[in-house]
């Protein structure tokens, strides 16, 4: 599973024209699930996620979680984080899980969040057309790969 936070000012979710979630301080979190796995890897990034030490304190360090800023986190389903674009010019997807096993380790980790203590937690709408915005604030982008975690 592979995660990519983008620590944010401001971050919506879009679909349809209805905004499904939005959020001011916190991170905007791109999902990506492959074929191996599981809710225990769901579990992994959902707790680096919530206590990941990247907001700024008082002395303009980063040294505060989302639990301690009390962030939102729009959950985005992104299943090209597992585009394969070493041959030809078109990104192969293959390493991509299929919608019915991604779609739910999605949810799952954003349940996680929750659970985690992150008390806005925003869906985006697996499979849809989604405008995301992303005001990232530094600009802070962390990759998270529950691969590199093992």
């Amino acid at each position: 599973m592979r995660v990519i936070l983008q620590r944010v000012r401001r971050g919506s979710v879009t679909v349809d024209g209805q905004v499904t979630g939005v959020v001011d301080v916190g991170f905007v979190a791109l999902v990506g699930v492959t074929h191996s796995d599981s809710q225990a890897e769901a579990d992994l990034l959902a707790k680096k996620t919530a206590n990941l030490r990247v907001f700024e304190d008082a002395e303009g360090k980063m040294n505060l979680s989302a639990l301690d800023v009390g962030a939102g986190i729009p959950v985005v389903s992104q299943f090209t984080l597992y585009a394969d674009s070493r041959k030809g010019r078109r990104p192969s997807f293959t390493d991509a899980a299929r919608p019915e096993a991604a779609a739910p380790l999605v949810d799952y980790f954003a349940e996680r969040l929750r659970t985690e203590g992150i008390q806005r937690v925003e869906n985006g709408v697996f499979g849809a057309m989604m405008l995301v915005e992303i005001l990232n604030d530094g600009p802070v982008t962390i990759i998270l790969d529950s691969e590199d975690m093992k």
